[in-house]
């Protein structure tokens, strides 16, 4: 980007903040009422609202999915007022709509930004392998490598017992063998049933009981989780995991190298992207939206990779004010 498109971009972090606040706002008013597919709504019609008054000129690159599928925040769908920075965006309104639907921990409104071009859109791949871990076991992550013995090599690394390590799974069928060969190695296991991005962070913040993160997951949470590894510090590997051979074939189609592990730089090539989340419900990475009254709390961190800047942002929502403002229930 130029120095003029780039001129706004030092506010644009801060004004994530208010898009994922509307985002955890919204959603947190159907937090364990049994209804995923409301809360997303919710949270992607108040994050949908907040974008368009967002000085960028924006691309959806992962968000809810294709145009037939999606409404709003689709895929391709231009979002800002239009001015400068180009920019790619990655939306996860409600990341954990299950956790959001039954009332537990670690949901999360989550986007992410870098310039025009710059962020890996996944194509037809819905999965990828992955594994994460902080800037202190970076270079041993490899995902042809055993778990077992990269397990061995983060203790030898950390200089800690091999079962002092922890590892974040996504509780799966296909993780079975998995699980066991860290079991196997000596490791402990903590199994989430959804969270993929809440557990990267955890996997690569050093105040985490957390060390690595493996498994399957999502390729848009891995293009997300990579916008804040890349502010963080740490590493994450990925590659794609096709879920059946239509998949693989539609991949290798469209030129997709299936064998190459993908690292932060492969999912975001620039070195200033942004991140922000809000807490949804509340678990390890941030605080969840609270009540009081007519008033509502929230926690967000946001972050900037070029600035290395890590803000964690405490507000208080006065909840009829922003209804009378917005024209949406932001809780």
């Amino acid at each position: 980007m130029t120095d003029s498109a780039q001129h706004p971009d030092r506010n644009l972090a801060l004004e994530l903040v208010r898009v994922t606040e509307a985002g955890a706002l919204a959603s947190s008013r159907l937090v364990g009422r049994g209804d995923k597919e409301a809360a997303d709504q919710a949270a992607v019609d108040a994050m949908r609202h907040m974008l368009t008054s967002v000085a960028m000129d924006g691309i959806v690159v992962i968000g809810e999915g294709e145009k037939d599928e999606a409404p709003m925040l689709f895929n391709g769908e231009e979002i800002g007022n239009g001015e400068p920075p180009q920019v790619d965006i990655a939306v996860d309104p409600l990341e954990g709509t299950t956790l959001t639907a039954k009332g537990m921990p670690s949901a999360l409104s989550v986007i992410a930004l870098s310039g025009r071009g710059t962020m890996f859109d996944p194509g037809p791949c819905v999965y990828m392998e992955k594994l994460a871990g902080s800037e202190k076991v970076a270079d041993l992550l490899d995902l042809d490598r055993p778990i077992g013995e990269t397990l061995a090599l983060v203790a030898e690394r950390k200089r800690i017992d091999i079962g002092d390590v922890m590892v974040v799974v996504l509780d799966r069928p296909r993780h079975e063998q998995g699980i066991a060969a860290i079991r196997a190695a000596g490791a402990r296991v903590r199994l989430i049933t959804d969270g993929d991005v809440s557990a990267a962070l955890l996997a690569v913040s050093d105040r985490s009981p957390v060390d690595l993160l493996w498994g399957v997951g999502g390729t848009p949470e891995g293009v997300i989780s990579a916008a804040a590894i890349k502010c963080l510090g740490g590493q994450l590997v990925g590659r794609l995991w096709p879920r059946d051979d239509a998949e693989r074939q539609a991949a290798l189609d469209a030129g997709y190298d299936l064998d190459r592990q993908l690292t932060v730089d492969d999912l975001i090539r620039s070195d200033d992207c942004f991140f922000s989340a809000t807490g949804v419900t509340d678990g390890d990475v941030l605080q969840g939206v609270r009540f009081r009254g007519g008033r509502a709390t929230t926690e967000s961190l946001v972050m900037r990779s070029r600035s290395g800047t890590v803000r964690r942002v405490a507000a208080t929502h006065d909840r009829g004010k922003l209804r009378s403002m917005a024209g949406v229930r932001f809780g």
